[in-house]
């Protein structure tokens, strides 16, 4: 089973260093309602580690921010959690943020058990958490948070939640606070989507549980999709150990029509009750055509030719740069083979034996150009599907926007 994924970090921060100079911005503002200012409000930066609270005026400030992307988020008990996207590019931001209360009434709260929502929430768990080692040690401390749907009719599942689903993450060290807005699983494409406000705390631990996090971080930072698009921003992917292909869909030109080969097969039948009631040898004319069939309508050929990233990424602002592709970008990490875990959980990619066992992953684009920052977040996540490696990384691999890693690799 080969699955693909959407991935969407909202809000991350960014900077950027070349021929320009770098400037600080602020996100300041005030916090209240229609009655009065609220202090104590949580503010966070989503996909950070940065957040504040507002003083006893209602009033915010994070800085020393470089100019980017951002989402906002800001929470207080008793209101529904606030969001807002923001965009710096030249100057500071003033926000006068309006809570609204949440007035959810006892009374119409009416609780149906849900004999299915063990086994949607352990999909759930499998497409947001993962499955790799990692999750092994990641849990999800109040999974009643999460609202559960399922439409019988487009088969597609539904997770969503109001308050932040708590994920304590013991092999990375991480405490995940996670605003989720939606998560969707299409049983018919198989395709899993899902968006929301990751903030991310440290845990407290030995000095020797702080080495070991700090490792785990490193493995699961080097080689992901946030490794690559920083080292694309900076212009050595290939130091960094990615290597770049074109894999391109075309039609299977061994295999008939359909429309031939339907009418031959409805032809061959004509007057028998079904397919499967009729017996026939290997030589039979019905065989040949149901083989045909059975024959995919596609051929994924694999152009080994080594793609520049000096023709591939273009520079659209002086914070922003893109990337745009025709076909499918087919993207080795050559400092790390895949793992026995991976190779029996149905997201391995076909490649030919020569090409060894290093990590590959693939990057549909399904609205180009992709748009990402130096700290490798991108603008329009919606732009491209997951697939491979990257696709079966999940949260329990994921790392702050603005991680580092503690030792060159």
């Amino acid at each position: 089973m080969k699955i693909k994924l959407l991935l969407l970090f909202i809000g991350f921060s960014i900077c950027y260093q070349t021929a320009y100079t770098q400037q600080d911005y602020s996100i300041s503002g005030l916090v209240r309602d229609d009655k009065d200012v609220i202090p104590g409000a949580a503010i966070y930066l989503s996909g950070t580690k940065i957040s504040t609270i507002s003083n006893n005026d209602g009033k915010f400030i994070l800085s020393k921010l470089p100019a980017g992307n951002y989402d906002i988020l800001i929470q207080v008990i008793g209101y529904l959690p606030y969001s807002k996207n923001i965009i710096i590019s030249d100057k500071s931001i003033y926000m006068d943020v309006l809570l609204k209360p949440n007035t959810v009434t006892l009374q119409e709260v009416v609780i149906r058990p849900d004999p299915n929502r063990l086994a949607y929430m352990n999909v759930f768990k499998n497409f947001f958490i993962g499955q790799s080692p990692n999750a092994k040690e990641c849990k999800m401390l109040n999974s009643e948070v999460l609202l559960i749907d399922y439409d019988k009719q487009k088969k597609v599942l539904s997770v969503s939640s109001n308050e932040f689903l708590i994920i304590e993450n013991k092999s990375l060290g991480y405490r995940i606070k996670y605003l989720l807005k939606n998560f969707e699983y299409d049983y018919k494409t198989r395709i899993v989507y899902f968006a929301g406000y990751p903030f991310f705390e440290e845990m407290k631990g030995s000095k020797s549980k702080i080495r070991r996090w700090e490792q785990k971080r490193n493995t699961a930072y080097y080689g992901s999709y946030l490794h690559f698009f920083k080292s694309l921003y900076k212009g050595n992917a290939q130091q960094e150990g990615f290597v770049l292909h074109k894999l391109a869909t075309i039609g299977n030109k061994n295999r008939q029509p359909d429309s031939v080969i339907n009418s031959n097969i409805k032809r061959l039948t004509a007057g028998q009750r079904a397919v499967n009631m009729l017996t026939f040898n290997k030589d039979d004319s019905l065989n040949f055509w149901l083989r045909e069939r059975s024959k995919t309508k596609t051929m994924a050929i694999l152009n080994k030719a080594h793609i520049s990233t000096d023709t591939l990424v273009k520079i659209y602002n002086n914070d922003l740069k893109s990337i745009n592709f025709t076909d499918e970008l087919f993207v080795i990490y050559t400092k790390e083979t895949e793992t026995e875990e991976f190779s029996n959980s149905g997201f391995q990619i076909n490649r030919a034996p020569d090409m060894g066992n290093y990590q590959v992953s693939l990057i549909n684009l399904i609205e180009p150009p992709i748009y990402f920052y130096k700290n490798g977040s991108i603008i329009n996540p919606r732009s491209f599907l997951l697939k491979g490696f990257w696709a079966y990384e999940k949260m329990t691999d994921a790392v702050p926007v603005e991680f580092e890693p503690t030792k060159p690799k």
